[in-house]
């Protein structure tokens, strides 16, 4: 929302002291977490109140600090409805529930994007559509300050179920952010950015069993350590794992029992989701890499709410067992693994899934799962990193259309320029806007569109000699509005002017047909738009393939010349098109010597 600067920037005012009052009692209504005295804190007094609109056109209001930071702001006209800033969100980080999400994405909601569902790690219970939320860094047993504030597009319990499943979509409307345009206006923007905090068990939602509250992954927050990168460095690629996390020797010494118990649930977890179904051939393993490999994954997430410790403090050493090989000798007399002791080392043997305490357990989210999930993240948002720079030197073809026939009197009615040209997107909304403010759905099937209810749209969607249907879905609608309309292209290209044109662009067709006598040959056409020419084309493919090649005039079309290469060599053409910018899709290829198309 705050991406590019705010237009229409008013003088700030400042606030008389009953508008101040009323404003501090509507924040403590609204919030209602909050006790009197934070009412100064959030609303001090020499408040100032600003208007301003978006480059959206939205109007708002910011309400700034005496030294000029907005701590509150209001969107659209008239609204009541007020919103905490970055600023505000730093004094009070648990004023808002919160959601959190990996370093890598956290420059992507600065510029601009929304938080998607398979983003989120962890977050609070019982949110629901449309409430306001706090977005902050992930930190493995720790919140990290908000960066962000939004609303939910969905409810926490869809994000739940995204755990078990591969649920797409968006998780939470970004309204402000951190280093976003309205920030900016605050004169402490460059303000260090808060150090995580430690989870707090008076903040976790008691109600539930440890074992629902490892499936909902919640807990807001405590104390301030720093124990991960912040979000400054998150913003400047700075990686997760190059920080070492700090444990507090007092709380681990206090939880030697409590983690001596996650230990052990570990390991039963361990045997019965991951181990049991090992096959013989994999044991004996040595206790190093089944202490590594299957029980430390597997301890339980919720302990992280419960008892305030970080992933690094449910270790052995904070336990009453103190080492490894003391832990596994202890649950070999339980009956839970068998061992066998050598002079090097000592290895597990067997498993026992049989054991009544594997066989009653209560499965459980585990760290494993969580960091698992993070580490998919990054790895998705380094992939889309990656294939943005790719598309950086690649020809951008953007398809256009403009009004033209009987789609001219809908646009008007629409109250667009029939001048412009747009995209498919564009079309979709003005007609779903169209359909939408003039009430035409069908009220008995509301996939259908009642067409002749409205001249405008009935002429734009008619075809000549046919009867225009008096009701027509929604998506056949969009096709024929496009289909009557007169299509365009442009095309961008780095260090090349954009070239804008009338009429639909053809791909690249790279063909191989058989030519004098049995030899096959590979012909390229359509190159031109592209800004590839002839010649150039036809000397790298000469050195690519390692085979003649040719320039010739196509037959019936005197401004289109054909490069042809001796062979079979559409894999290597197509590669070279690509490295010279053109996109895939642009490109069709087939083989005619087979019948079989590419």
């Amino acid at each position: 929302m705050f991406k590019k600067p705010l237009a229409d920037l008013k003088t700030s005012a400042p606030l008389r002291s009953s508008d101040r009052r009323k404003l501090k009692q509507r924040v403590l209504q609204s919030y209602t977490a909050l006790q009197p005295e934070d009412g100064d804190l959030l609303v001090p007094d020499g408040l100032q109140s600003q208007k301003f609109s978006t480059h959206h056109d939205e109007p708002g209001v910011a309400y700034l600090s005496p030294e000029g930071d907005p701590l509150w702001f209001t969107i659209g006209k008239g609204s009541e409805d007020l919103i905490p800033t970055v600023y505000t969100l730093w004094k009070r980080p648990d004023l808002l529930p919160f959601l959190s999400t990996p370093a890598p994405v956290v420059p992507k909601l600065i510029n601009g994007a929304d938080l998607m569902i398979r983003g989120v790690i962890q977050h609070s219970p019982d949110l629901v559509p449309d409430q306001l939320v706090a977005v902050t860094q992930y930190h493995r047993g720790a919140i990290g300050p908000p960066i962000a504030v939004g609303r939910m597009a969905v409810s926490s319990d869809t994000l739940r179920s995204a755990e078990e499943g591969d649920v797409k979509g968006k998780a939470v409307y970004i309204l402000h952010t951190w280093k976003d345009a309205l920030w900016e206006l605050g004169p402490s923007k460059k303000t260090d950015v808060p150090a995580p905090r430690d989870l707090k068990t008076s903040e976790v939602n008691t109600e539930e069993e440890p074992a629902q509250q490892a499936a909902d992954d919640d807990g807001p927050i405590a104390s301030e350590e720093k124990t991960e990168p912040s979000v400054a460095e998150a913003e400047s690629g700075v990686n997760e794992s190059g920080d070492a996390v700090a444990v507090q020797p007092d709380a681990a010494e206090e939880s030697a029992d409590d983690v001596s118990s996650l230990l052990r649930a570990a390991l039963i977890q361990a045997i019965g989701n991951t181990l049991s179904s090992l096959p013989p051939s994999s044991f004996p393993i040595s206790a190093s890499t089944f202490w590594s490999a299957y029980v430390l994954p597997a301890r339980p997430a919720y302990a992280l709410d419960m008892y305030g410790l970080r992933g690094n403090a449910i270790d052995v050493k904070h336990s009453t067992f103190k080492s490894v090989k003391t832990f596994l000798r202890a649950s070999a007399k339980e009956g839970l693994i068998k061992l066998k002791e050598s002079k090097s080392d000592l290895m597990v043997t067997a498993v026992f899934p049989q054991h009544p305490d594997v066989d009653s357990r209560q499965p459980h989210r585990t760290i494993g799962d969580i960091e698992a999930k993070a580490k998919k993240v990054e790895d998705r948002v380094q992939k889309e990193r990656e294939e943005e720079e790719k598309r950086k030197g690649e020809t951008q073809v953007v398809e256009l259309w403009k009004p033209f026939g009987t789609t001219i009197p809908f646009f008007v009615a629409a109250g667009k320029d029939t001048s412009d040209l747009y995209t498919i997107a564009d079309i979709r909304n003005i007609v779903n806007d169209y359909i939408s403010s003039r009430n035409l759905i069908n009220i008995n099937d509301q996939q259908y569109i009642n067409i002749s209810t409205d001249q405008a749209l009935a002429n734009a969607v008619s075809v000549k000699g046919e009867e225009t249907p008096e009701f027509m879905k929604r998506d056949e609608v969009l096709r024929r509005v496009r289909a009557h309309m007169q299509t365009w292209h442009e095309i961008r290209a780095e260090g090349r002017d954009v070239v804008r044109k009338k009429g639909e662009l053809k791909p690249i067709s790279v063909v191989v047909k058989i030519r004098q006598g049995r030899k096959a040959c590979t012909l390229i056409t359509g190159f031109e738009p592209f800004g590839l020419q002839a010649d150039e084309l036809a000397e790298e493919l000469r050195k690519v393939c390692a085979s003649s090649t040719s320039v010739t005039q196509v037959q019936g079309k005197p401004n289109s010349l054909e490069v042809m290469v001796q062979g079979k060599q559409i894999k290597s053409v197509v590669d070279l098109l690509i490295t010279r910018g053109v996109p895939k899709r642009w490109i069709e290829s087939s083989d005619q010597t087979t019948g079989k198309k590419k």
